[in-house]
């Protein structure tokens, strides 16, 4: 059974933690320096999120959109999942083929280390969502 429950569970958790991330004095100016435009495209449940980092902003956009992605990935919202609580490495799961990715994903690996002070935040974010799953 799939962790989330649908795409508007999916995007209140996944989109919200790159909302956090805005907000953050560590995170939030790495990911806007970047440039990059993302689009994050996920099964079980089906969702797409695009997220343009830029020096004005993170802005989220849930659903399909006209914005031109640098970087597309696909993989599974479960692998997401654990991927914001530190127990998915991206880099070993594209190259095993679990992440697909099309654009210039060295540019998106580079980002990665700078999101890992976000794990504690999702995590939190989570705790009322895994103690109602714990329990059924």
């Amino acid at each position: 059974m799939a962790y989330f429950k649908d795409a508007k569970e999916l995007y209140h958790y996944l989109g919200g933690i790159f909302r956090q991330a805005q907000e953050d004095p560590d995170v939030g100016p790495a990911l806007r320096d970047s440039g990059i435009t993302l689009r994050l495209e996920y099964h079980g449940p089906a969702a797409i999120l695009t997220i343009e980092m830029n020096p004005d902003g993170i802005k989220v956009h849930e659903g399909e959109c006209d914005i031109k992605p640098d970087v597309r990935m696909q993989m599974s919202a479960d692998d997401a999942n654990k991927y914001w609580r530190g127990e998915y490495n991206v880099a070993v799961n594209l190259a095993r083929g679990k992440v697909k990715a099309k654009g210039p994903v060295t540019k998106i690996l580079k980002l990665i280390p700078a999101t890992k002070p976000l794990f504690p935040k999702y995590k939190a974010m989570m705790a009322e969502k895994d103690a109602a799953v714990a329990i059924s």
